[in-house]
């Protein structure tokens, strides 16, 4: 019988995963089984594009004649209810059994439910799809007030695109800070101006309590008792892996699908990757990350010597509201020795040190700047006899001479 490669879900973790597969077999089958009925999309141009045409082929991880060239057969509109790994099959919602002789999971996850009363109003919308994004576009209205929900990457996206196709849009986060994950102090004070000076209204350390309405969302109550009219609430706070589909089956489970570092689960000839694994304790959870964990997986699905998973150096572009920054690495001051900051023609940049390695670097120059940082973190690039006194500028021009030598 000829080997077949099932991957369940059709995100970027899949798309990675059949191409390594392919790039190791070239002769074996591959299928991919998706829900949605469209080929597998970029899931983070939903929010960077909004209001873009997102039912173009720009959307598109990879263009149908490339699935048709590398003879990957890819299902949409195909939910699978049950998986059997005693038999290697699983079953589609139709009914239809599918047979494997590997299979890979990467069911990817889904926006965390916003936990208030008034939550299931009309007009309350997350965006994790395209009918997701449809939903919300359709249901606006001139003049809507919008509140956004979560003052992360993709909360401020989201804001960024409502902003500009002409609503009024108010942030509101319940931390001390903007894209705290991924920014220090001084630079998420700096995107909190840039956002006011915008004309968007942005209200930190506040929680919402309750969403106000009859039918359609009216209004948002804080915890401080304060209340802000609106017409639409959009919210993003997280993500749940999506590991329904495994719940009666011997894959263990946590947060998301335990894998180890070969992206192996615990029932034999079951890989899992993306938004949806599990390794030491910790869901990813980001693109960067779903893509070499499926790499990863598809080879080691179909090479003779497996290869272990290595945690990426998290990078973060964000560009809005005319800002372009990045934050690359470890950013917690609490973790490293010392940092270094600096504004230098208008550019404001903060390295990160620890045992005089860089580890992690907030920059607001473009993307092209990034490299430098971003190889001197990955490749551990010593700063012994670097004075970190000196402008930010000379210490990278010491740190691109040893990275070339």
């Amino acid at each position: 019988m000829n080997r077949h490669y099932l991957i369940v879900g059709s995100g970027v973790a899949a798309v990675h995963a059949a191409k390594a597969i392919r790039d190791q077999d070239p002769d074996t089958e591959i299928s991919i089984l998706g829900e949605e009925e469209h080929l597998p999309y970029n899931r983070i141009k939903l929010t960077k594009g909004l209001f873009t045409d997102l039912h173009s082929e720009k959307v598109l991880i990879k263009k149908e004649k490339w699935y048709k060239d590398n003879r990957i057969t890819v299902q949409t509109s195909t939910r699978v209810t049950n998986i059997h790994t005693d038999r290697k099959q699983v079953v589609t919602a139709d009914g239809k059994v599918i047979h494997y002789h590997k299979l890979l999971l990467c069911m990817g996850a889904r926006n965390r439910v916003l936990p208030v009363q008034g939550a299931g109003l009309k007009n309350v919308h997350t965006i994790r799809d395209m009918e997701d994004a449809d939903s919300l576009k359709s249901s606006l209205e001139s003049g809507n007030r919008i509140v956004t929900i979560g003052g992360g990457v993709q909360g401020l996206e989201t804001a960024w695109a409502l902003h500009e196709a002409g609503y009024e849009v108010t942030v509101v986060e319940a931390a001390p800070r903007l894209m705290a994950r991924q920014l220090d102090e001084t630079s998420s004070k700096m995107l909190k101006h840039t956002l006011e000076q915008s004309g968007v209204n942005v209200i930190l350390h506040s929680g919402v309590t309750s969403i106000t309405g009859e039918e359609s969302v009216t209004g948002i109550t804080l915890d401080d008792g304060s209340a802000i009219a609106c017409d639409h609430v959009v919210y993003s706070i997280g993500i749940v892996p999506n590991t329904t589909l495994v719940k009666d089956t011997p894959i263990d489970t946590r947060s998301g699908i335990v894998v180890n570092a070969n992206m192996e689960t615990s029932a034999p000839h079951v890989y899992a990757a993306g938004d949806i694994a599990e390794m030491n304790g910790h869901v990813e959870g980001l693109w960067g990350g779903a893509m070499e964990q499926g790499r990863i997986a598809g080879n080691n699905m179909a090479a003779a010597e497996p290869v272990a998973y290595r945690k990426a150096v998290p990078v973060t572009f964000f560009n809005a509201f005319g800002i372009s920054l990045f934050s690359i690495g470890d950013i917690d001051e609490a973790r490293c020795d010392q940092s270094v900051s600096a504004l230098e023609n208008g550019v404001y940049t903060q390295i990160f040190v620890k045992d005089n390695t860089m580890t992690g670097a907030v920059s607001w120059e473009g993307a092209a700047a990034s490299l430098a940082f971003k190889s001197a973190i990955e490749t551990g690039c010593r700063l012994e006899g670097i004075d970190l006194s000196r402008s930010i500028s000379e210490v990278m021009a010491e740190v691109k001479r040893r990275l070339q030598s």
